[in-house]
């Protein structure tokens, strides 16, 4: 009986298989972490970069009704052009002290990336960025 254990013990034979049956699970939460917070830090700087734009958007504007809603037009018009879905993105424009402050939010949770977000502790699923823009 003793040469067949140190025979079975000496065998490599699939040994790979089980390695790979260890580590596999961890490198595709590893992989799907990178995706989905690459994707959340894609669509934060998307966010942010819509609501500057909006908010030097609405300089052109002669009065604070007019700036804000310029703001509110362009955030409309150019958030499909930043790869964000108008429908699940909600701004607020307002003016005071000679400042306009633009608040845009996006709801990423129907994003198809985040669909993996229940594998790993996922990123907030509204991202929300905030520009200001002194008139004076």
């Amino acid at each position: 009986m003793r040469p067949l254990l140190k025979r079975w013990i000496a065998d490599h034979r699939g040994a790979g298989a089980v390695e790979f049956a260890l580590l596999a699970p961890l490198f595709l939460i590893l992989v799907c972490g990178i995706l989905v917070y690459g994707v959340w830090f894609s669509l934060a700087m998307s966010v942010q970069t819509l609501a500057t734009d909006s908010a030097r958007a609405a300089l052109a504007g002669l009065d604070g009704t007019e700036r804000v809603s310029l703001a509110q037009s362009f955030i409309q018009r150019q958030a499909p052009n930043l790869g964000l879905d108008a429908t699940l993105t909600t701004s607020n424009v307002t003016e005071a002290s000679g400042a306009i402050r633009v608040v845009v939010r996006f709801d990423a949770s129907r994003h198809p990336v985040m669909a993996m977000r229940g594998l790993i502790p996922s990123p907030p699923q509204t991202i929300e960025r905030t520009a200001i823009v002194e008139t004076n």
